[in-house]
């Protein structure tokens, strides 16, 4: 291995990697939806909003469409 290495006729590139980079969002969450993702998590050994991130690339992959029904006016 060199002690020192020229870097200067180096060509920049792009990171291939930038379109899978996560964006940071804040998100209002029920605590027991919260507790719910956390104990799987713990039970999986990963971090719970690594989880949450996989539960919703899954419902994007699948095509998911949430289907909400409000209770009529009596």
């Amino acid at each position: 291995m060199k002690a020192e290495y020229d870097f200067s006729k180096m060509k920049a590139r792009r990171n291939p990697y930038a379109s899978k980079l996560k964006k940071s969002v804040t998100m209002r969450l029920s605590e027991d939806v919260v507790e719910y993702f956390k104990a799987m998590a713990a039970e999986a050994g990963i971090p719970y909003q690594s989880l949450i991130n996989l539960y919703l690339r899954d419902c994007l992959a699948q095509n998911r469409r949430i289907r909400i029904r409000w209770p009529s006016a009596a």
